[in-house]
């Protein structure tokens, strides 16, 4: 519903410029049938936003793979224009932020937690442009170089500074964890479900938690983080836990879209 939305208010911003459609890596509306929906539309080019903020291998990756096969499938390949990840645009965080700060204001939280989407270690070190950079300190994720580009964590850690520092937290009033993770094999820290709980064990009374690797939000962020982190936070001792809403077809993050889509 999001992102159909999301589309809906794009398309109407870019009108007359682009045609827009929104085109799903694993569920419906495919990419396969917007490919098809754009060609009968006689367009002449293609310019693909994958819509996840930070890169990884299997997310932005992935759909990139499904779209360039797509794409040479055919007899005569569109000439294609990829928008790269965008965690590090100012719009992309000031957005977030503008979004954040009347749920952080209105509830006089006491703590700030930025939960993303979790990753297998071993699928994050496989970006190491060195081999001997990825996960190998504590500092490895401070500042993203040449040697971590392409590591999601480095880049997640990059998306909660700038919105720390457009909500004016301090260091010592924010965190970063990763949530969804599955299996036993060892998945990038800290661990989102555990941080919960260690927050309301310390003393944090009144939680916020903003999901910034979601742009809409799903599954895994109103029901694992609204509900079920929710629950475990008040059941562990917190007072409150609240979840920051995604960008979902906020009007500034459409014209700031809108605004990436023309650069490009």
């Amino acid at each position: 519903m999001h992102s159909r939305h999301f589309a809906a208010q794009l398309a109407r911003e870019l009108e007359g410029e682009f045609e827009v459609e929104l085109a799903m890596r694993y569920g419906k509306p495919s990419i396969q049938s917007e490919l098809t929906r754009l060609r009968d539309k006689r367009i002449t080019s293609l310019t693909a936003l994958p819509l996840y903020p930070m890169y990884a291998a299997a997310s932005t990756g992935s759909s990139l793979a499904k779209l360039y096969q797509l794409l040479t499938d055919s007899w005569d390949v569109l000439p294609v224009k990829t928008i790269p990840p965008f965690y590090s645009r100012v719009e992309f965080s000031t957005c977030f932020a503008e979004v954040a700060r009347p749920v952080v204001d209105a509830h006089q939280s006491d703590y700030a937690l930025f939960s993303f989407h979790c990753l297998p270690e071993r699928q994050n070190q496989k970006s190491d442009a060195t081999g001997s950079h990825c996960l190998s300190s504590a500092e490895c994720c401070d500042q993203v170089g040449p040697a971590n580009q392409n590591c999601y964590r480095a880049q997640a850690f990059s998306t909660a500074r700038s919105m720390a520092q457009r909500l004016h937290l301090p260091a010592a009033g924010y965190s970063v964890s990763f949530q969804s993770r599955l299996g036993r094999t060892p998945w990038i820290r800290l661990y989102t479900d555990l941080v919960i709980l260690d927050l309301a064990k310390r003393g944090v009374r009144r939680l916020v938690v903003a999901c910034p690797s979601f742009v809409a939000d799903c599954l895994e962020t109103l029901e694992e983080i609204g509900i079920r982190a929710r629950q475990s936070f008040k059941t562990a001792g917190g007072e409150e836990l609240w979840l920051v809403p995604s960008l979902n077809s906020h009007p500034a993050w459409v014209r700031a879209v809108a605004g990436i889509v023309r650069e490009a």
